[in-house]
């Protein structure tokens, strides 16, 4: 059994399926438009022939009333003659047997069993039948209503002196007329289907036209054009929802990949940075070492070579050591959080520090709740800045601590009085391998880890202005206090 292909789970495929929209719409409208033609053609067609059924039935119950209310005051002949007409024919017969015929449709059918005179006719109303015979229609029964056979209509009707009316009226020129109309209107179907044919892609094209100019701008972009963008005018529609979502990915996507060439050129140059910052003890280690092998010099000169041996050797630890950790910070620090009392932390800071600093003044003021942090990294960011402000006075200038509560937070605020940072310079002082003074200690690394250590713990380390310019630095770490009291 083949194995699947490596970066593709293995299973059915969850690729869109993308049919023709313009060859799906037609034929869907097609489909629909033919399905009404058809039912509007059927409906017309039963339609007429009912309402033209109706209307000769209705006819032909009319005149039937007409014959009944003129009995008593027209002639057997004038009343069969005022009957006919409109498509209806007349048999009149008296009550003495006679027959008087009038309209195409008297002569349809056979006469009844009682035989007719030639001369009681109407020469011309009916043809010649067998033996001289007249063929006249076979009565209906009187008073049965409207009666039908095949296209032939009937009604008949006793009058009060006797005498007996047969109504015709023949349904085949209207169902002709009927068949007459629904061809014509299979054929304007027919036509209005190919029309629909012929028109739906056209309209469906012009409308599927935002579309066209996605796929221009996605390939536009594509090739190297990002600030491309659909902006539609109204949002609210359909294809207005799917370019704004476009546009937004667009905006996301070259977002990301404007971060990603930032974090890759700022990766190079913070590699290029540390190579330089290593270069420089490596490069003593390297000589003093080549001068101890190659000189063999005296022992005050060899001592001096290795004080200077050891000296490079921890000025590369430390900065490898800050590079390990600024790895950390980016990664995600391990922190071993517990209940940190500020003030005993800054004391412990300052003590050591003034052992290691003896020349510089050193002092707290104010205090603060407890914080929830890690107590070895806290002391890290408050030791890394007290160290910077001693640097700043040249060791023998004076360093102020304060510890104030603003809000939920613990700030620490460490104030020197130095030569302070410009005001461009003030963000600036917490990237990688920046130095102020490239003469000075350190590698640039302190503060970003500071921040970093800051940040991790949910609060945050920045430069602020001192209230009077020119005189120091003063850097802001905050921290939000605990929710219980130390130990």
């Amino acid at each position: 059994m083949a194995e699947p292909r490596a970066g593709r789970p293995p299973g059915p495929t969850d690729a869109l399926r993308t049919p023709s929209l313009r060859r799906r719409v037609t034929v869907v409208v097609t489909v629909l438009m033919a399905v009404m033609l058809l039912v509007l053609v059927a409906a017309t067609g039963l339609t007429l022939r009912e309402r033209f059924d109706s209307q000769l039935r209705q006819r032909l119950l009319d005149r039937a009333d007409v014959a009944t209310a003129l009995a008593d005051q027209v002639e057997d002949r004038d009343l069969a003659r005022r009957l006919e007409g409109e498509g209806v024919s007349v048999v009149l017969t008296t009550a003495g047997g006679e027959r008087y015929a009038e309209g195409p449709l008297a002569g349809a059918a056979d006469p009844p069993a009682a035989a007719v005179d030639d001369a009681e006719v109407e020469p011309g109303n009916a043809p010649p039948g067998p033996r001289g015979e007249t063929s006249l229609p076979a009565l209906p029964t009187p008073g049965g209503g409207v009666q039908q056979s095949g296209d032939l209509l009937s009604v008949s009707a006793d009058l009060p002196d006797g005498r007996t009316v047969v109504l015709l009226a023949d349904a085949g020129g209207a169902r002709s007329t009927v068949a007459q109309v629904l061809v014509v209107l299979v054929v304007a179907a027919l036509l209005v289907l190919l029309g629909t044919v012929l028109v739906v892609p056209v309209v469906v094209g012009r409308a599927l036209g935002p579309l066209d100019r996605i796929t221009a701008v996605a390939r536009s972009i594509t090739g190297g054009d990002r600030a491309r963008r659909i902006r539609p005018q109204d949002p609210s529609t359909e294809l207005g929802r799917t370019a704004e979502a476009f546009d937004e990915m667009l905006d996301a996507v070259v977002g990301a990949e404007r971060r990603a060439t930032t974090s890759e050129a700022r990766l190079r140059d913070f590699v290029g940075d540390a190579a330089h910052e290593l270069r420089t003890p490596v490069a003593g280690i390297q000589a003093t070492a080549e001068h101890l092998l190659r000189d063999d010099p005296g022992r005050a000169e060899r001592e001096a070579a290795l004080l200077t041996l050891v000296r490079e050797t921890r000025r590369a630890g430390r900065l490898v050591d800050d590079l390990l950790t600024m790895a950390r910070v980016d990664r995600g620090l391990d922190l071993r959080r517990g209940v940190v009392d500020p003030v005993a932390l800054v004391d412990g800071v300052l003590a050591a520090r003034r052992h290691s600093h003896p020349g510089a003044t050193l002092r707290r003021h104010g205090s603060a709740p407890a914080v929830d942090g890690d107590p070895d990294r806290l002391a890290q960011v408050v030791g890394n800045l007290v160290d910077n402000a001693v640097a700043a006075t040249g060791g023998r200038g004076t360093v102020d601590v304060h510890l104030s509560q603003t809000g939920p937070d613990v700030v620490v605020e460490v104030d020197d009085d130095g030569p302070g940072v410009p005001d461009g310079e003030r963000e600036r002082v917490f990237e990688r391998l920046v130095r102020l003074d490239p003469r000075g200690p350190g590698s640039g690394l302190g503060l970003p880890i500071a921040r970093g250590i800051a940040r991790a713990h949910g609060g945050d380390l920045v430069c602020v202005p001192r209230p009077s310019p020119g005189r120091g630095a003063r850097f802001r770490f905050s921290l939000p206090a605990a929710t219980s009291p130390p130990g």
